[in-house]
């Protein structure tokens, strides 16, 4: 998961050193100039790069939020109710940290009928409730997919099975065990195709294999905004919104490297980006090593901080397999 430096001497006959030291008050005046010159000339490149820097960050993620092509409702009580959540648990972390506000209250007990609306400061948050609802909700990808290969010893083993702690009672007595929705045979089909077009980089695998928090949360999205109509093309451009508020470092160098081939973030093609080639662990390794990166934040990771808590997973191998 997620990620740097240079002289000649010179042999002078005495004729010119005695006619340099007649004009060395001059000289030196104007070397003072130059010098001058060239410290405003790099505080100036510095104060460009350090715009450039701060405008690719808030063009991936921007720093009001974005609004998600989805209503969230009443899932937060639903999820509640099952025991998906136990709220004593899940409040009990958040207020440890300092924050427990209404916004995350309303999301957690009550009805929201607007659009939901992605930030920066509520990004980890939402990260864990599409957690709870990917790893619930009933779905052919948990009951018949990868998480179900006997090669990796049960859906268990998982970061995003065993790594969900706050449940009433084992994490695997939710898994794929509620319905929250019944999709259509078409919506199905959208959601298979799509999760196996969308990869993170903490992980090599893409969202049909959701074996970590970051993939069973994005699958749970994308079986969310599929249940209301939300068309293939927009779900590709809402998860690359998403995975950008999740990974915040890793996306500012992909459009760094993006605009190295001048192409604007805005421009991109979201699934493209989502792509194996650009999002997963080893893709977006290759693409990091043509950019310079800035210093990794804790977001950028599988592991769990005050931003994006729940336990640590247990007995799982991490992200990958």
């Amino acid at each position: 998961m997620e990620r740097q430096t240079l002289g000649n001497k010179y042999a002078i006959p005495i004729s010119i050193v005695l006619a340099g030291m007649m004009i060395t008050a001059g000289t030196y005046s104007s070397k003072t100039v130059s010098s001058g010159e060239n410290s405003a000339a790099s505080n100036k490149t510095a104060a460009t790069q350090d715009i450039q820097a701060s405008v690719t960050e808030e063009a991936v993620s921007p720093s009001g939020g974005v609004i998600l092509p989805v209503v969230w409702g009443d899932l937060g009580a639903r999820l509640v109710n099952s025991g998906t959540i136990d709220a004593g648990k899940f409040k009990a972390i958040y207020e440890s940290g300092g924050r427990f506000d209404d916004e995350y209250q309303e999301l957690l007990f009550g009805q929201n009928d607007g659009r939901l609306k992605i930030t920066k400061e509520n990004a980890g948050y939402i990260l864990n409730l599409f957690w709870a609802l990917g790893l619930a909700n009933s779905n052919a990808i948990l009951d018949s997919g990868e998480m179900t290969n006997s090669t990796y010893g049960g859906a268990q083993n998982f970061a995003s099975t065993g790594g969900w702690t706050v449940a009433k009672g084992s994490p695997m007595n939710h898994y794929s065990q509620h319905v929250f929705f019944n999709l259509t045979s078409g919506q199905q089909a959208l959601v298979e195709k799509v999760s196996k077009n969308i990869y993170r980089p903490c992980c090599n695998n893409p969202t049909y294999f959701p074996d970590c928090n970051h993939g069973m949360a994005m699958l749970g999205f994308l079986e969310l905004m599929a249940s209301q109509g939300v068309s293939e093309q927009d779900m590709y451009k809402a998860a690359l919104v998403v995975n950008s508020y999740w990974f915040p470092d890793t996306y500012i160098i992909i459009a760094k490297y993006m605009k190295m081939k001048d192409i604007d973030w805005n421009d991109v093609r979201p699934i493209e980006i989502l792509s194996a080639n650009y999002s997963s662990g080893s893709g977006f390794a290759k693409i990091s090593a043509q950019v310079s990166q800035p210093v990794q934040k804790e977001g950028d990771r599988c592991g769990v901080d005050t931003q994006q808590p729940i336990a640590q997973p247990k007995q799982q191998s991490g992200c990958g397999v």
